[in-house]
């Protein structure tokens, strides 16, 4: 069977197409994604800006046809939190549904958080014991526990990189004053969860997903050895400190570090430091599996039974 999955994220619209059937691991066929930036179009009423909603339709637009071009049996629409916050959020929802004939759904913070999991609990298996994932967006942070295929604990908070950047980093490099106020925006929104999460703190396995954590387990291993595929408290503690101290021309030619992650790399490698420091986390280990396999792996589940 083949899958499209389509993720309209605060990043990025990315359509992931996968051949795959009940039983199967997802074999990725085909990939399209455009960098859109949802979050640089809210205006001062967190309403999304004609602009952004012209720009959106024209990124659906394509994705769509291109699911189609290559015989897409089911797509599978998503929005997160860009779509789900803003004001006219339902509204632009309904409208592109109605042109497109698709039905993007909004989901949660929670079950972005369970989605995730899921993906992560079955690459790592059942003998990974108890996980704890961690995926940084560009809207949110979410987190999610357990030992089963559901969590026991599933997290979402409006730390997301592109949105951390927006609301709170000013100047080239970014000044000392802005890095502050983030970091202290960082550790108020952690300090409300903590007592849910602490007596998850002897996870077997801590998990990190999503194309910022991705990038930030690069430079760990490009900058301080490792494999590329993990991020530890010390390394991450230096680089959040480096990166803070480059400016944006400097970040872009970092190894795998896209001009748009270059303005958020930042942000999400403080709200990396933070939660490992106060989940008292040594090591995050990789996982290439996130959100949109979770999805297809949930629909497929679905579709057997």
């Amino acid at each position: 069977m083949r899958l499209g999955v389509l993720d309209v994220g605060s990043n990025t619209v990315h359509l992931q197409v996968v051949d795959t059937h009940p039983g199967a691991r997802p074999n990725p066929t085909f990939n399209h994604k455009v960098e859109l930036r949802l979050t640089d179009f809210l205006d001062a009423n967190n309403q999304i800006a004609q602009e952004g909603i012209n720009a959106l339709r024209t990124a659906i637009g394509d994705a769509v046809k291109q699911s189609k071009a290559v015989q897409t049996e089911e797509l599978l629409p998503f929005a997160t939190s860009a779509l789900r916050e803003a004001g006219n959020g339902a509204q632009i929802i309904a409208e592109i549904n109605k042109e497109f004939d698709i039905d993007l759904q909004v989901l949660s913070g929670e079950e972005e958080a369970k989605l995730t999991f899921l993906a992560a609990r079955r690459w790592f298996g059942w003998s990974a014991g108890r996980l704890l994932v961690i995926d940084i967006g560009g809207g949110s942070l979410e987190i999610a526990s357990g030992v089963d295929e559901a969590p026991e604990v599933a997290i979402s908070l409006p730390l997301g990189a592109a949105r951390l950047t927006k609301n709170h980093l000013v100047g080239d490099p970014y000044t000392a004053k802005s890095i502050r106020a983030l970091r202290d925006h960082i550790e108020n929104n952690l300090e409300s969860v903590l007592p849910a999460l602490v007596h998850h703190e002897s996870s077997d396995r801590a998990i990190a997903t999503s194309k910022t954590l991705r990038t930030l387990a690069r430079l760990c291993g490009d900058w301080y050895g490792g494999s590329n595929k993990t991020i530890t408290s010390d390394a991450i503690r230096k680089i959040s400190t480096k990166l803070s101290e480059m400016d944006l021309d400097e970040r872009t030619k970092l190894p795998g570090v896209s001009a748009n992650r270059a303005r958020q790399i930042v942000a999400g490698a403080f709200v990396t430091e933070s939660v490992m420091r106060n989940l008292d986390l040594d090591k995050l280990e990789v996982c290439p599996w996130a959100m949109r396999e979770g999805v297809i792996l949930k629909f497929m589940d679905w579709t057997e039974h």
